[in-house]
Order: structure tokens, then C-alpha cells, then sequence
């Protein structure tokens, strides 16, 4: 499958899909897995608390949200896939993260989760075919299709490491 094209997605996920290098689903595997997976291992635990302003996520609750956002991302994906008729929810981050409370989770524990949901999200989207992959279906008011999906899914990722190098200016706190 392509890139996708702009009547796959709203015009929310473009930046996500814009971050990722690569023209379908196994190309981002190759450049982007191991090295978003490594870069959440190499925070050190002592930044594992710090938000940079007073309301902003700490870096935990940051990290949470990445792992509950694939979840409902691949959850999606799978959805669409098997053509669910009915429109999927959408979900408020802010509740998901205050209501997560991911200063209580254990760090390794956390990243190993977060490696087992991309193992799982990676054989979820090899089982697709191209047909599921061209799916569209309905989040909310929005069309988006199974193939947007996985580059959403990666530039999410992505994003947020972004985010933790610009803001939080975690690469000062790598192990």
C-alpha cells in the first residue's frame, strides 16, 4: 500500500503521517521500530516524573498515553478491517492520562508492555491484506482507512519523542 492519501484520514493525523519515512506499512517497520523502542529504554528514571510547566504531563503520563493511544489505534485498524458498521468513538486524551495515573506503574514494566503492544500491532498489521489495508471506515465524524492507520500509529510515536527532545529536553537525561 501507498502513502495515504488525504480522503483517508482527517486533516488531524497529517502532521503524524508527515514525521514517518516510508511508503507502506513494512518500510516503516524497518525504519522506525527499533529505534522508537530503543528510545524509550534510554530514559533515565530519575526524568521519569518531570513535566516542564505546571498542567503538562509528566513524562510517565506521557509515555502512557503513547501505549493507550496504540491500543486504540490497532483496535481501530482491526475494526475497520473487519468492516464495523458502525462509527468508532473517539477518545479524550487528557481524561485518559489523569485517569491512567502512570505514577504508580513501574518503568521497565511499562516499556516492556509498550514493546509487547508494537510486537502485537506490527503481527496485527502483517495479517492484514491489501484489501483490509484499503478499508475506510468511520471514527467519529471522519473517514479513515487501515493503511493511514499504521503510518498514524508511527508518527504518533514519533511525535511524542519529538515532543520529550523539544520540551521536556530529555536527551539530557538519557542513561
Amino acid at each position: 500500500m501507498p502513502r495515504p492519501i488525504k480522503n483517508e484520514f482527517s486533516n488531524y493525523f497529517q502532521n503524524y503521517i508527515n514525521l514517518t519515512k516510508g511508503n507502506n506499512y513494512h518500510e516503516l517497520l524497518i525504519e522506525h521500530n527499533d529505534r522508537i523502542s530503543n528510545y524509550w529504554e534510554s530514559i533515565a528514571e530519575k526524568k521519569l516524573s518531570y513535566s516542564y510547566d505546571l498542567g503538562k504531563w509528566t513524562v510517565k503520563q506521557l509515555f502512557q498515553h503513547v501505549i493507550d493511544t496504540e491500543r486504540i489505534l490497532s483496535y481501530r485498524a482491526l475494526s475497520i478491517a473487519r468492516q464495523e458498521a458502525k462509527s468508532l468513538i473517539e477518545f479524550d486524551q487528557d481524561d485518559y492520562a489523569t485517569n491512567g495515573d502512570a505514577s504508580l506503574r513501574d518503568w521497565k514494566e511499562m516499556v516492556e508492555e509498550w514493546k509487547n503492544i508494537r510486537r502485537s500491532t506490527n503481527y496485527l498489521f502483517k495479517s492484514f491484506t491489501e484489501k483490509e489495508m484499503k478499508t475506510v471506515g468511520r471514527v467519529g465524524n471522519n473517514n479513515m482507512s487501515v493503511n493511514a492507520l499504521g503510518f498514524i500509529i508511527f508518527g504518533h510515536s514519533i511525535h511524542h519523542i519529538k515532543v520529550l527532545k523539544e520540551k521536556y529536553l530529555i536527551d539530557d537525561f538519557i542513561k
